[in-house]
């Protein structure tokens, strides 16, 4: 079985507004690396539409982008993605597959197929499956940020703290620090 892991950029407040982190090569680089590490993407639909409506193009090389940020595109356009959806049933995109009915049953059946691991990388579906107990690593992206508005990671709220393990810190040359945490149980 393999783990499953969440990451996701954050400012230091707590914001996930993707539009408001740092991304230049180094964090593009860092996100390639982690998705060459797994076997599969897990996204919600709002995460999967986003990704679908920029990667491809650049994958493709229809729209000019930074080398880093192409090598990316690539490899995400190659990886297996997997979405959690209740109201859309078609996914178009290279390599994409539905994810249908019971949330727990279904994202256990992925980590007990994918060894290598999947990466979970939209916030609001990590909500849910961290009700459910299913992640077991975070890789969060703390920006050297302060947004002042949301949406903010967990905004949903939990049922109870989770106990994080830390594992490992880096920070980069552009100030975000990497956190690596495993789930204390």
């Amino acid at each position: 079985m393999g783990l499953l892991t969440f990451s996701l950029n954050l400012t230091v407040d707590g914001c996930v507004d993707h539009r408001e982190g740092i991304a230049d090569d180094e964090t593009h680089a860092f996100f390639t690396r982690l998705m060459d590490e797994c076997g599969a993407m897990l996204w919600g639909r709002v995460t999967y539409e986003m990704m679908e409506g920029a990667w491809p193009a650049i994958a493709r090389g229809d729209e000019e982008a930074p080398p880093a940020m192409r090598e990316w595109a690539v490899k995400l356009d190659a990886k297996p993605k997997y979405v959690v959806s209740s109201t859309r049933t078609d996914f178009p995109w290279t390599n994409s597959h539905h994810i249908a009915g019971d949330l727990r049953e279904g994202v256990q059946k992925l980590k007990d197929a994918t060894p290598a691991g999947v990466l979970l990388g939209s916030g609001m579906l990590a909500t849910e499956l961290d009700r459910l107990d299913l992640i077991d690593e975070y890789r969060l992206l703390v920006h050297p940020r302060i947004a002042g508005h949301g949406p903010t990671l967990y905004q949903g709220g939990l049922p109870a703290t989770r106990r994080l393990e830390l594992l490992s810190s880096e920070a980069l040359g552009n100030g975000v620090v990497i956190m690596h945490y495993r789930r204390a149980r």
